[in-house]
């Protein structure tokens, strides 16, 4: 396992490593050691804050000591482009007063302006793919990319068809209201007339339309789809 080393700290490992897996957390510990006969305080920053959660994020080593750095990749949604991470971390250290706590360091402790000694380690993080993991291959996690991709096509299909079914089916509502307000007047037409031939016709013709709404309402509920 490699390591950077500066003058005040050393760091091991010098990448933050993590396993990547959708919807699952994933962490990579530090091992941060103190290299000199001085209390020296650390920070860690990273350019993706939402993204990770630093344990602990700030501290006092001891002369000689050593400290582990937990850090937590939070669970990801989808895939980064080519597994490939442009996230970052930077790690300062600083030497303070002997027995100095993490509580009592000043708000300027690591700011160059202070006038002190800021020693800076940068770590980058990379992500590891499935095939580097024994039992999947880099077919499996393609098969898996592309199978993702597939469910939210099929999810988008459907609800194009289920916007077309309901459009049709307001559709059928209107003509059948026509219809209906058509029958309403030729009723009302045959209570005027009077007339025994008329009434044959209007019986043909209401009987005709009673077909048309019959098919459409069929038409507009036997696809369970459409709600």
């Amino acid at each position: 396992m490699t390591g950077a080393t500066n003058q005040l700290i050393s760091v091991q490992p010098d990448e933050l490593h993590f396993q990547f897996e959708l919807e699952k957390q994933s962490f990579c510990d530090l091992k941060v050691s103190n290299t000199t006969e001085h209390h020296v305080a650390f920070k860690v920053k990273t350019t993706s804050p939402k993204k990770y959660f630093v344990r602990p994020n700030t501290g006092v080593i001891q002369p000689w000591d050593s400290c582990v750095i937990r850090v937590t990749l939070q669970a990801q949604r989808e895939y980064p482009p080519d597994m490939q991470s442009k996230d970052k971390f930077l790690l300062q250290s600083t030497i303070v007063p002997p027995n100095t706590d993490v509580d009592e360091l000043p708000p300027n402790t690591f700011s160059k302006e202070s006038g002190k000694t800021i020693e800076e380690c940068k770590l980058k993080v990379v992500y590891l793919t499935p095939n580097s993991v024994p039992g999947i291959s880099e077919d499996g996690f393609k098969q898996s990319i592309d199978a993702n991709a597939m469910r939210r096509s099929a999810s988008f299909d459907d609800n194009q068809v289920l916007q077309r079914l309901k459009e049709e089916r307001d559709a059928a509502m209107r003509q059948t209201q026509l219809l209906q307000q058509e029958l309403e007047m030729l009723k009302k037409r045959r209570n005027r007339k009077g007339d025994p031939g008329f009434s044959m016709v209007f019986a043909l013709f209401v009987g005709l339309i009673g077909l048309m709404v019959g098919f459409l309402f069929k038409l507009l509920f036997s696809s369970p789809s459409a709600e």
